[in-house]
């Protein structure tokens, strides 16, 4: 990664954060919890940036419909989040994955 890409990946970053802080207050508390609990749960792919872009998306279509962040979100932020990493992978699913192929490979010696 070339200082271009970081300088890129910055001006991006202010961009998005940028339209996060144009939501409604009570939008931008739960993206705020929304983007903790990814950044602990830790899906890959995380930071291409576009889960992160898609919710804000889909916050704004909220907006702009008149409707509640709660009436589109649930009234369980964190199950929220769950179905839309479900089917993708975690850091933690990889390290888990590897710590079982040291130890299938540890047997076999």
């Amino acid at each position: 990664m070339g200082i271009r890409d970081i300088i890129e990946g910055k001006k991006q970053w202010r961009a998005h954060t940028a339209r996060v802080k144009a939501l409604p207050p009570d939008y931008q508390i739960v993206y705020n919890e929304i983007q903790k609990y990814f950044f602990k749960v830790g899906p890959i792919g995380l930071e291409d940036g576009t889960l992160l872009s898609g919710i804000v998306d889909f916050f704004e279509e909220g907006v702009a419909s008149g409707k509640g962040v709660m009436e589109i979100v649930g009234d369980d932020v964190a199950a929220f989040c769950d179905d839309l990493i479900k089917d993708a992978s975690t850091y933690a699913d990889r390290y888990q994955e590897s710590v079982l192929e040291r130890k299938r490979g540890s047997k076999g010696t």
